[in-house]
């Protein structure tokens, strides 16, 4: 069920953390004083959810899509390139009312809280990154009680709340409200499994004939859409509010866009100032979004159909072998053979291939994702660069 932490690609991605490893390897394995480093612009990550621009390369995308249509800057959030975005992502959702915010750590909170009203519980999942990874916020911050479900697991069944909902009602002597159900798909402890949509439209019918409200916590959102063949639109039409992050797979620097009815999200101005939320100028993240907004979906299915391929082609391999995630969507895990050094392998695709694959975590499995990095080389090549570096670790 482990997942890498946000952290791990800075660690893997940085060339200055190849010395750490140098004594694995042969010294000829790594470039020499004369020579260029790999440029990360070229590189194929395989540790991400989307492009994780360095500032190099950031600058000079901003600088290519400034040459094309100049950027506008924004004022608080407002105008310019965030208003272009905003309508952008009401269209995507179907919803009224679309606004930014700084982190989705603070768009989840503030929905869930508005959405529960005076209401005190609100359901999630055990391994939601809204009860597991949000400072507990929910509790300290809004006065909501979060109740979680399917401790261990990507998701709950609408049996599973039912009986959860019962139990609260039934069995205290106080009882506070049901106020909101909060559910996030993929989920990122869980190796990225997608909540199932069957169980989502049965959880939202129950909701609406119970008055409970809905909050989606998409901030992986387009990658459950490609690899469930569904869209976000669809998604976002059984719930109440939709949260989803510019950085994670749009390459923007940070900032969450949050939507709904426009009753709520007019009521957000205000308590996202009050919460210390309010950025002067947003403009570089608004331009970097709507630049991979513009393809996303295709860019989605390009790598869906380029995955199926490059796997059908490492089935060639001998000692990886790559296996689907039950629900899974861009997450797989891979085992490595104990005759192939896992330090040494990763050195060589990262010092010869500029590929960055990830080590063995807890449960014997490299974890890896794929994303737009996959559609910057051809399947073939990367296939080589495995089959040689697989080779060299078994020297």
């Amino acid at each position: 069920m482990s997942a890498y932490k946000r952290r791990d690609f800075l660690k893997l991605s940085s060339l200055s953390a190849l010395p750490l490893i140098a004594s694995a390897v042969p010294l000829n394995t790594f470039a020499t004083e004369k020579q260029q480093p790999s440029k990360d612009s070229e590189a194929v990550y395989f540790i991400n959810d989307g492009i994780f621009y360095r500032p190099e390369d950031f600058i000079n995308k901003l600088q290519e899509i400034n040459a094309a249509k100049p950027i506008e800057r924004d004022s608080y959030a407002e105008g310019g390139e965030i208003e272009k975005l905003l309508n952008k992502f009401k269209e995507m959702t179907g919803k009224e009312a679309a606004i930014f915010m700084p982190s989705g750590t603070l768009a989840n909170q503030l929905a869930i809280s508005y959405l529960c009203g005076d209401n005190t519980k609100a359901f999630v999942q055990e391994t939601s990154h809204v009860y597991r990874d949000e400072g507990d916020a929910a509790q300290t911050l809004f006065n909501k009680r979060l109740i979680p479900l399917a401790k261990g697991k990507a998701h709950f069944t609408l049996e599973e709340l039912k009986q959860s909902v019962n139990y609260h009602q039934e069995g205290e002597v106080f009882v506070g409200g049901v106020g909101a159900i909060s559910i996030e798909t993929p989920v990122r402890r869980c190796d990225n499994q997608a909540f199932p949509l069957e169980e989502i439209k049965k959880i939202s019918a129950y909701c609406k004939e119970k008055g409970f409200k809905m909050h989606l916590d998409g901030a992986r959102l387009h990658m459950a859409t490609a690899f469930t063949n569904s869209t976000v639109k669809e998604y976002s039409s059984y719930f109440d509010t939709v949260y989803m992050c510019l950085y994670k797979y749009l390459g923007a620097p940070g900032g969450a866009i949050l939507c709904g009815d426009k009753a709520l999200i007019d009521q957000m101005h205000h308590l996202i100032k009050i919460h210390g939320g309010s950025v002067f100028t947003n403009w570089p993240s608004a331009a970097i979004a709507l630049h991979h907004l513009k393809d996303i979906d295709e860019v989605m299915e390009k790598i869906k159909l380029k995955t199926k391929d490059l796997f059908s082609l490492f089935t060639q391999l001998k000692g990886i072998k790559v296996s689907q995630v039950e629900n899974g969507t861009n997450q797989f895990n891979v085992s490595v053979d104990k005759s192939i050094d896992a330090t040494k392998l990763n050195a060589r695709l990262r010092g010869e291939h500029n590929i960055v694959f990830g080590m063995p975590r807890e449960d014997g499995f490299v974890k890896i994702k794929v994303n737009p990095t996959l559609l910057r080389r051809d399947n073939k090549l990367i296939f080589e660069a495995f089959k040689e570096a697989i080779t060299f670790a078994k020297a």
